[in-house]
């Protein structure tokens, strides 16, 4: 009989998958030995493999150029990168190698680019997307990265007063793009998005705002689905209301040449994941050119904003599983050494699912069990109920230590979790590792940042510092002493 949890995953998915496989059964991704990791940094343990935002970006680049070939598409293809998935340093610097662009979201997203320029990382070749709701202090600085002389950005208008305001603030001529206010799925609480602008108020209002404008030229529509790129009558049918539009806008509008599909490339989040990215994007492709062909207009460039999609698989999270709690006869709870609100925050927020695997234990016997944080907050918790799938996990036995790891988190958990500040009931901040390859392919980690300390919280939290120090100091000294005095004896 069959009971061991490498049975249970052999005979419920494809395994080993390419990045992960085992090794006297415990798990490696991407080649990296996981439990070594841990014997080396400990845990919880936070980490960034950034060989995979380059490996994401690259493929799809690769898709895209593969699509343009087959259908004979006269347009060209941008990646931009979209910054609210990770404002991180080193994930920018990884991405940044690969030639993309970049999409801004709020006003110190400018000064991000304005610092990446300064280093080098991005020159004035480099698109600037400049995407939402636009107030004072945003309009300000894509004002000040134009009046400076980064020509190449395109500001994408969310709604009717935005051209003013950046009139207001720009020198000369600046080039825009205007968002669709897509209608989202029958499911969703709201008929339309509150982002953009309505399909039928879109040549209107260029006709109204923009047409005879000498400082403002329209270059890109702008068109995203909440619920992303997936291969339901939902999605193509937007798709098409959409190129309705950017045909009725070329035809007034001559300058007009891009169409920005926005992001929403899903990542693995179970291994049984499925998406075939090749046909998606040939058939977007395919789609847009024969709309256009019919309509006589030229093909527009092709410009997508991949966020999760570049960064998410790259991330991942390490716990341990500290004590098992009996709580009736059916409910086994796994309690972790750290909370899934502060440092997976998607998973109660949205019932998110990531992939979850034993990190070691393979070869022992499986159950049924609840994940819990170390909160006490009720919905401080991972299971069945909240994604579908029973948990399974080896078999707890406190005379051996059981380390779970949660893979592709490298999306939005840190902003949203308030990386570096308060924590719920002030769980610290795990250590956070970033991994490389050097030039001969072996790995490199090096410490991003180490976990937070009671000092660092109290200080946000407004205690005097030096009298905390004095404290912790004072209390040092005590222990030194009386193990002195023990020494003694």
């Amino acid at each position: 009989m069959k009971t061991k949890y490498v049975d249970l995953i052999d005979q419920t998915f494809d395994f080993p998958q390419e990045e992960f496989s085992l090794n006297n059964n415990e798990l490696s991704f991407h080649g990296i030995d996981l439990m070594a990791l841990i014997e080396e940094y400990g845990s919880p343990l936070k980490f960034t493999y950034l060989p995979k935002i380059s490996d994401n970006i690259n493929r799809a680049k690769g898709w895209f150029a593969a699509a343009i070939k087959e259908h004979n598409y006269a347009g060209n293809y941008n990646y931009c990168y979209c910054t609210k998935s990770s404002h991180f340093k080193h994930v920018l610097d990884e991405a940044l190698k690969n030639d993309i662009h970049i999409e801004t979201s709020s006003a110190f997203d400018i000064d991000i680019v304005e610092n990446l320029k300064a280093q080098g990382k991005i020159d004035d070749n480099t698109y600037i997307v400049s995407n939402g709701f636009k107030r004072d202090q945003y309009v300000q600085n894509i004002a000040r990265l134009i009046n400076n002389g980064h020509k190449n950005c395109i500001t994408v208008i969310d709604n009717y007063e935005e051209i003013n305001l950046l009139s207001e603030s720009i020198e000369g001529p600046f080039n825009i793009g205007i968002r669709i206010a897509s209608e989202e799925e029958p499911k969703f609480e709201f008929y339309t998005s509150r982002l953009g602008i309505g399909y039928k108020n879109i040549v209107p209002f260029y006709n109204r705002e923009i047409k005879e404008n000498p400082k403002v030229t329209l270059k890109m529509l702008h068109f995203f689905i909440n619920t992303g790129i997936r291969d339901t009558a939902y999605y193509w049918n937007e798709l098409q209301k959409c190129m309705k539009v950017y045909v009725n806008l070329k035809k007034e509008c001559p300058s007009l040449d891009s169409l920005n599909i926005g992001g929403g490339f899903p990542i693995k989040n179970s291994l049984a994941f499925d998406y075939d990215y090749a046909y998606m994007v040939s058939e977007i492709i395919r789609q847009i050119k024969q709309t256009c062909d019919d309509a006589g207009v030229a093909v527009p460039n092709i410009f997508t904003e991949f966020g999760s999609f570049t960064v998410g698989e790259s991330g991942g999270a390490i716990y341990k599983v500290l004590y098992q709690k009996q709580q009736n006869d059916r409910e086994k709870w796994n309690m972790i050494n750290s909370s899934f609100i502060t440092t997976m925050p998607d998973t109660w927020a949205i019932n998110k699912r990531f992939i979850m695997l034993p990190i070691s234990s393979w070869d022992k016997e499986y159950e049924r069990v609840l994940l819990g944080g170390l909160t006490c907050d009720s919905d401080d918790y991972y299971n069945s109920e909240q994604h579908m799938n029973a948990i399974y996990l080896p078999k707890f036995s406190e005379r051996r230590p059981l380390y779970i790891g949660f893979f592709n988190t490298g999306a939005y958990q840190e902003t949203i979790g308030g990386f570096g500040g308060l924590q719920h009931c002030l769980i610290p901040t795990p250590k956070h590792i970033l991994i490389n390859r050097d030039s001969n392919g072996e790995l490199r980690t090096s410490v991003f940042v180490e976990q937070q300390t009671s000092e660092q919280l109290l200080s946000i939290l407004g205690y005097d510092y030096g009298i905390n120090s004095a404290f912790a100091k004072a209390e040092t000294e005590t222990n030194e002493v009386t193990e002195a005095i023990k020494a003694s004896y």
